[in-house]
């Protein structure tokens, strides 16, 4: 990627050169949420930890490889997101910041809206106009799948606002409508000149492998743990230096 042109750049030419600037654009999991907390008896919110998140980790691994270059992090992140929202903020949370570099990832709130064609071309549409948008500015993009979502009722899940919320997302998990919409999306991807990451199929296979996946999800809903926000930062990283 030519981010690794300009990375090489900045590490030898401090003064010379332009710092990097890697924009990510999604939803809760790339604002950096975690666990939910409860607001009250009938609404919860979630712990905030930006530091713990994927973008982070990843332009921590970038500045290990290329430690004197600057590498400026924006987090476009929003909870509760969705990609029709995302691409009416483009250009106020990305493209004002003239990225070299944007992930994209969306899908989770998506999927929640209906199986219905038009809910789904309403979600691709979305992705290729902030795809080609992105592109036509100048900067790469990547779209990252995102992870899988809960399979079942987590029986430690007490409050009922958190058990209607996992018997809503597991409905839609075991249905198989996340796989149906990426499919889609990793088209449109590719067709738009972005690369793919695809962190979702490697969600899959490790479900395929007797991995309680479930169990992988802070939330126990849809939010990954801190250790799983590991994977998409090295599944992020194999992308960006993928011949």
């Amino acid at each position: 990627m030519k981010l690794l042109v300009k990375l090489q750049k900045k590490n030898e030419d401090l003064y010379g050169a332009s710092p990097v600037t890697v924009a990510f654009l999604g939803d809760s999991v790339t604002h950096g949420c975690f666990e939910l907390r409860l607001v009250n008896e009938q609404a919860f919110d979630t712990v905030y930890e930006r530091r713990n998140s994927y973008s982070e980790r990843l332009v921590h691994m970038l500045n290990v490889f290329y430690p004197r270059a600057q590498i400026n992090l924006i987090n476009a992140g929003i909870s509760g997101d969705n990609a029709p929202n995302g691409a009416k903020r483009l250009v106020r949370d990305v493209l004002v910041y003239r990225p070299d570099l944007t992930v994209v990832c969306y899908g989770l709130n998506d999927v929640m809206s209906g199986a219905e064609p038009e809910k789904r071309e309403a979600y691709v549409s979305a992705l290729r106009a902030i795809f080609t948008q992105l592109k036509e500015s100048g900067s790469e993009v990547i779209f990252m799948t995102p992870n899988a979502m809960c399979e079942y009722v987590d029986p430690n899940i007490r409050t009922q606002p958190e058990r209607s919320a996992a018997e809503a997302v597991s409905a839609v998990s075991r249905e198989g409508r996340l796989e149906a919409y990426l499919q889609e999306a990793k088209a449109a991807a590719l067709e738009c000149g972005a690369k793919v990451c695809d962190c979702f199929a490697r969600w899959q296979r490790l479900r395929e492998a007797g991995v309680d996946t479930t169990a992988l999800l802070c939330n126990r809903i849809n939010h990954p743990s801190r250790e799983m926000h590991e994977l998409f930062a090295v599944s992020l990283l194999e992308t960006v230096f993928e011949v």
